[in-house]
């Protein structure tokens, strides 16, 4: 078993929940505050660690199998997505989905950093 952090529609209610196949909600989380929030196109968000200027994303966290990461999540995942590490504001790592550096000041790219929180952007809540 594997925390994963999720923040966009992988969450509780989000058209992508049915992917984590019943793993269990560990709970709200929200990460340190040294990512750069992205709507990528408006279908998904990205996160990208910084230097300086980071902000906090709003998430979940789910004890997911490493089967259903490897045979469902992964490969579900965008081309502008991949596995990676993040730090929680706790300081715990967790796993999370973050955004490939070839894809860095891509286009389809609208920073919503002080915003923090996907749901909130797509007014959700």
């Amino acid at each position: 078993m594997a925390l994963l952090f999720l923040n966009g529609g992988g969450m509780r209610g989000g058209p992508l929940n049915h992917q984590l196949q019943g793993a269990p909600f560990v709970g709200r989380a929200t990460s340190a505050p040294k990512y750069r929030y992205y709507s990528v196109g408006d279908r998904f968000p990205a996160m990208d660690e910084v230097e300086t200027d980071g902000r906090a994303v709003v998430g979940e966290v789910y004890d997911v199998s490493l089967e259903v990461l490897r045979e469902h999540l992964v490969p579900a995942e965008p081309p502008e997505l991949e596995l990676g590490l993040i730090e929680l504001a706790d300081g715990a790592s967790c796993l999370a989905t973050v955004l490939r550096k070839p894809y860095r000041g891509d286009n389809d790219l609208v920073d919503i950093s002080d915003i923090g929180d996907w749901r909130r952007y797509h007014g959700w809540e």
